[in-house]
């Protein structure tokens, strides 16, 4: 993964990054407007030593006394009994937790700030503090009553009255929610983009699936009301995406051109009905002659692409009941031949696996150019995996961002348990722009039914 795939992702996902900023933006406004300006009152004291002698060596001890002073000072400025004296009793812990007193590095200056929410009230605890803290140290400096005291304290600049608040500062705020806003959401747009094993290129579809993507079909939003590429008179991107798909397929195998092919998918709703549909049409347009099967006996829908009636057809040749001629059908100006399902049976499987299955086969790949037969979904039921052992080859449909790629490795590993040949793979559903098995819904194998799986193609 390169940079130019992360800046892809975040182009793909704006919406979520704009939502995370507006969020953070207006948390920041919020936040902004409730909080109570603070002001700062600054004080700075001195602290020196009584020079009794007038000596340099006694001056040099009165200054060293100061210095050892001034840092147990900074500490007493915001003690209980100073505090009380500037406020009253019931407000001596507020006030207490708005007082920082420092020692200025390598002075024998102390600096008391106060912070409060009026500017004026600052300003006079400050200079109160300053004032009953320099009584203070006059009192408790003094060896005897009646001596000098040793260490005295003097304000040396008085507090003024700030001017303007040091908190809340919206440009601050403002920035850093953006900042915030923009981190998080690229965190949770990268994080999901890991965790999610959805197959959203053709090079993740190959290499999940160990086979060559021969299509890319990409979405369109009418593809529920108009799933086949008749409409338009065939010029969509969609028909032309799979007229590529047919080109690729006459270059598979120059040895061993697949006659009969089996189209499915890992699980329903990824679109290999509507794939094998018009994959039999583009064929047919191109002068092959071709025969689209309904093979999915559970859950049959060629018919229903094709307007055809499917009452009658591959079951019934199966169980004897109809002739081969009788049940297949021509559909459309191509001429394209169908042989829909019939009528559901009890035991699927066994009969696509039986012996008259076989010979039904046979006589359409004697009959016409290709066999398309639409099959199940691999995962839920094993009907795909029989017909994909009769047939010549295999096509595995996936659905761009609903296909998970240890589905796909798990269907390619299927196939190729029961040496089945995997001619390619077609990505289903790809935008414009560029373990457990959900149930097929027969109450079959113990597979449950997703209920948020939405079909917006066909199966």
């Amino acid at each position: 993964m390169d940079l130019l795939y992360y800046a892809r992702l975040m182009r793909r996902n704006w919406p979520l990054i704009l939502l995370s900023l507006v969020l953070a933006v207006g948390t920041a406004l919020v936040v902004t407007a409730n909080t109570p300006p603070k002001y700062v009152a600054t004080i700075s004291m001195l602290v020196s030593g009584h020079d009794r002698e007038g000596s340099l060596s006694t001056a040099y001890q009165a200054g060293m006394l100061s210095a050892q002073r001034v840092h147990s000072y900074a500490n007493l400025l915001s003690s209980r009994r100073v505090v009380s004296q500037i406020t009253e009793p019931e407000n001596v812990g507020r006030v207490q937790a708005n007082i920082t007193a420092e020692a200025v590095p390598g002075t024998v200056l102390l600096r008391a700030t106060v912070t409060d929410t009026d500017p004026e009230r600052a300003a006079g605890l400050a200079n109160a503090l300053g004032a009953r803290f320099a009584e203070l140290i006059n009192q408790i400096e003094r060896p005897t009553p009646g001596s000098r005291p040793t260490v005295k304290v003097t304000v040396v600049d008085q507090a003024s009255v700030p001017g303007a608040p040091i908190s809340p500062r919206p440009m601050v705020n403002l920035l850093m929610a953006v900042l915030i806003g923009s981190l998080s959401a690229v965190a949770v747009i990268v994080v999901r983009d890991r965790l999610d094993t959805t197959v959203k290129s053709s090079d993740a579809l190959q290499q999940a699936s160990g086979s060559s993507t021969l299509g890319v079909i990409g979405y369109e939003r009418d593809a529920r009301r108009h799933p086949l590429i008749l409409r338009d008179q065939g010029r969509s991107s969609r028909s032309e995406a799979f007229r590529s798909l047919r080109t690729n397929l006459q270059f598979i195998g120059v040895d061993r051109k697949p006659k009969s092919l089996v189209v499915t998918s890992c699980l329903p709703a990824e679109g290999k009905s509507s794939t094998s549909a018009n994959l039999a049409i583009t064929l047919a347009q191109a002068g092959w002659r071709v025969i689209l099967v309904d093979g999915d006996l559970r859950r049959p829908s060629i018919p229903g692409y094709l307007g055809l009636e499917g009452t009658t057809g591959l079951t019934d040749v199966l169980i004897d009941r109809a002739n081969l001629d009788d049940v297949i059908q021509t559909w459309g100006e191509p001429g394209l031949a169908v042989l829909p399902s019939g009528q559901v049976p009890p035991n699927p499987s066994e009969l696509l696996g039986s012996a008259g299955m076989r010979q039904v086969l046979d006589r359409l790949t004697a009959a016409y150019d290709m066999v398309i037969i639409d099959a199940p979904p691999l995962l839920p039921v094993t009907d795909a995996a029989t017909l994909a052992a009769i047939c010549d080859g295999a096509l595995l449909v996936a659905r761009h961002g609903k296909t998970r790629r240890e589905h796909i490795a798990h269907a390619a590993q299927l196939l190729s348990s029961i040496n089945a040949r995997v001619v390619g793979t077609v990505l289903n559903f790809a935008p414009s722009r560029g373990s457990r098995y959900y149930g097929y819904g027969y109450g079959y194998g113990g597979y449950e039914a997703d209920s948020q799986v939405r079909t917006p193609v066909g199966v």
